[in-house]
């Protein structure tokens, strides 16, 4: 008899230990969530906001585009620069044929831009770059089709940034149509970077 409510205990107990198990994992997921641009706002933001459709996974993660740092020397392959080289995240890298939704921009004017935060990190810099002249929005972006050097830089030198938080800077000039400006996320403590496209017209 004693042998018999073993035997059915067994089951219960390998089920509450999962349920333990199971409670830690569902607890640490959203510390995978991070930060985005929402001012212009980035394709993600688009995709979280459903201006856009078919998105996938990014429509629930906006805030996901990690990727490796020290862009442009290292970080995503060119043609995956927006989804973070995050294969999952690919919608991010598709040019759309051109069609994605735009801010519109004043070339050589001061503007604000902001992010949003869901975890913060140690940051190194947050990097502002922008396509160049000529740039096809119907292509999806490589380093060749953007100026070399950011147009803005905010080091941070490893402090934390708050919860939402915006940085001023002026736009490039001799700019006019379609382009993409890439805000890039340095963070200092690990080796991974956040980036951000946005579709703005000049």
């Amino acid at each position: 008899m004693p042998r018999r409510h073993t035997l059915r205990r067994a089951p219960v107990l390998a089920a509450l230990a999962a349920a333990a198990l199971a409670v830690p994992l569902a607890t640490a997921a959203p510390a995978s969530a991070h930060g985005y641009t929402t001012n212009p706002p980035s394709r993600g933001s688009l995709c979280a906001q459903r201006v856009v459709s078919n998105c996938g996974d990014i429509q629930w993660e906006p805030q996901s585009v990690e990727g490796p740092k020290g862009f442009p020397a290292q970080g995503p392959a060119d043609g995956t620069i927006c989804a973070g080289g995050n294969s999952r995240f690919s919608q991010l890298d598709d040019p759309r044929g051109g069609a994605w939704p735009t801010t519109r921009l004043t070339a050589g004017s001061t503007y604000t831009f902001s992010w949003h935060f869901t975890a913060r990190h140690a940051t190194t810099s947050f990097r502002y770059f922008v396509t160049k002249p000529g740039w096809d929005p119907t292509r999806p972006l490589t380093r060749s089709s953007l100026e070399a050097a950011p147009f803005l830089t905010v080091n941070y030198n490893g402090a934390q940034p708050p919860g939402d938080i915006s940085h001023s800077g002026t736009l490039p000039t001799g700019r006019t149509g379609h382009h993409m400006i890439l805000a890039v996320w340095d963070i200092a403590d690990t080796g991974n970077a956040f980036y951000s496209c946005s579709d703005v017209t000049f």
